[in-house]
């Protein structure tokens, strides 16, 4: 007995490891949702006309090559005509044949035994994928394969393992199949013992025939392996996928087994592959399930594939299931129909019900429109009083400010006055006394100075009212181009342009008043007042009113 790691015996350690495997895989199913998956699919059926395309400028690609002058002799023309059949042999059916055809003619014109054998094996190939089993049979029947190569050997096997697994399928009785099956399985004994130890064919080989054998552990470790290696091809994935499906399908898993085929369906239009069986196969579960729509896109696609492909068998299969799926929207195109109908009787009732309900409400919303209407007028008329009554206090706190200010200043410059004149008196009286009128002279002539008077009356004004009103100068040059605003000279608080307009914001509006205060003429004070006023950017009928909307502290 084989020993292995850990003292375990070899086949003791391949079956854990086919657990594990297991495990792993349909852990990984469960984890994935179908609706992502399906969604990928309906993306990717968008794409595929773009992924045909790249499959045809490769065969354009080929076959410019093919009509190089270097590739006219047989070996070179068989190369180009190999890897033309290989592009056509799951794109196109007719293509396929054609270019197997060519692949024997000229293998037969060399005379190559080995090169006779690999043609009438992909033509077999190409008949089978097209569902024409007797001349599948044809093309693969009394061929001595035992001194071809081994690759030769291997793929003639894995060819007729094929052709009875299919023929099985296809006659599906309890009679026929299970002849048909044990045939296959004797081929892919031998095609496994000629592919290498972990190759992808052998592996595949291993887990079909565990699949018709009903062995789901061994199935899902040999298909695990193969979905889990690095740099997988499209098809190698479609085709592993697609396969291992039927695993679940028949232990009645249809969640699992349509993750696996929306991954086979979007990896065939990846590689353009027309010779498919997974979308088809992905309709019948979706339609099971209850996907009309889904089911519906995959049949369709399915259809096109077959007929592209010209598949005879896959368009027989496809016709059997495509009127069930029709019929099934059909019916729920009735359904919606009728509920159509009884949302449309719903609607209109309740439609009269709201045409009704409008009446009345607007009935009522006239009435309220026009006691709100009487409210808005009563509510504009209190707030036009309110606005007059908060405008009235602000210019009575506005003049209470003034008063209280310049009451003040009065009383300081009156008792600074009455202070000089009793000390001007004292001094007069002693002189007169005295008798020294030299003296009494000089005392009237140096100590009183009334244009020095007339100077500190205005500086003590200019200090009250710019105490008052401390932005009065910026917000008065504020009303004119900079170049027409008022520059003060040197230690100057005001000036006679100022000044006139700080006693019209005090209220004096008089020109006569203003014209006796500054020791002015009428006239003078007019021409200040209309030079000012000119200059102005804002109108002259409104510069007073800017003038007094100019606030205090």
């Amino acid at each position: 007995m084989k020993v292995g790691i850990f003292g375990l015996p070899i086949a003791i350690m391949r079956r854990i490891i086919a657990c594990i495997v297991c495990i792993l895989t349909v852990t990984s199913l469960r984890a994935q949702d179908s609706e992502p998956l399906l969604s990928r699919l309906k993306q990717t059926l968008l794409q595929a006309p773009e992924y045909d395309r790249i499959k045809l400028r490769t065969i354009d690609s080929l076959k410019q090559q093919l009509q190089q002058p270097g590739n006219q002799t047989p070996p070179a023309a068989f190369t180009i005509y190999a890897r033309l059949f290989e592009a056509y042999k799951l794109f196109h059916y007719d293509s396929a044949y054609h270019y197997a055809r060519l692949l024997q003619q000229t293998a037969c014109r060399m005379k190559d035994k080995g090169r006779i054998a690999y043609a009438r094996i992909q033509l077999g190939f190409t008949l089978l994928s097209a569902g024409m089993y007797k001349e599948a049979e044809d093309s693969l029947a009394n061929m001595y394969i035992l001194a071809e190569p081994d690759s030769i050997q291997a793929l003639y096997y894995s060819q007729m393992a094929r052709y009875y697994y299919d023929l099985g399928d296809f006659d599906n009785d309890a009679y026929h199949k299970p002849v048909y099956i044990r045939k296959g399985d004797v081929y892919i004994d031998s095609a496994t013992r000629l592919f290498p130890e972990d190759s992808f064919d052998r592996l595949y080989l291993l887990g079909l025939r565990a699949i018709k054998a009903g062995d789901k552990t061994a199935a899902q470790e040999y298909f695990g392996r193969i979905i889990h290696r690095p740099n997988l091809s499209d098809h190698e994935l479609a085709l592993s996928t697609s396969t291992l499906c039927d695993i679940y399908v028949r232990n009645n898993q249809p969640d699992s087994a349509i993750q696996l085929l929306a991954q086979a369906a979007i990896a065939d239009i990846r590689s353009a592959t027309k010779e498919t069986s997974a979308t088809f196969i992905l309709a019948q579960l979706l339609y099971k399930k209850g996907d009309v729509q889904n089911a519906s896109l995959c049949i369709n696609s399915a259809i096109a594939d077959a007929v592209f492909y010209n598949a005879r068998q896959r368009k027989v299969q496809v016709s059997s299931i495509l009127p069930l799926i029709e019929a099934e929207k059909l019916s729920a195109v009735e359904k919606q129909k009728k509920s159509l109908i009884t949302y449309a009787v719903a609607v209109t009732l309740l439609l009269l019900a709201v045409v009704v309900l409008a009446v009345v409400v607007a009935r009522q919303v006239k009435k309220i429109k026009a006691a709100q209407q009487v409210i808005v007028e009563a509510r504009d008329k209190e707030h036009a009083v309110n606005e007059r009554l908060a405008e009235t206090n602000e210019r009575l706190a506005d003049a209470n400010k003034i008063k209280e200010e310049y009451i003040g200043y009065f009383f300081n410059v009156n008792a600074e006055f009455f202070n000089k004149m009793e000390r001007l008196k004292q001094s007069l009286e002693q002189k007169i006394n005295d008798r020294k009128l030299d003296e009494i002279r000089f005392i009237v002539h140096h100590n009183i100075n009334l244009k020095k008077e007339k100077e500190e009356l205005l500086r003590h004004f200019d200090q009250a009212f710019l105490k008052l009103f401390p932005r009065f100068i910026t917000e008065f040059n504020a009303l004119f181009k900079p170049e027409d605003q008022v520059a003060l000279k040197e230690e100057e608080l005001m000036n006679t342009d100022l000044r006139i307009f700080a006693l019209i914001r005090m209220g004096i509006h008089d020109s006569e008043k203003i014209a006796h205060i500054l020791q002015y003429s009428v006239n003078t004070i007019n021409t200040y007042k209309t030079r000012i006023k000119n200059k102005s950017i804002v109108p002259n009928e409104q510069f007073d009113q800017r003038i007094m909307d100019i606030k205090t502290v």
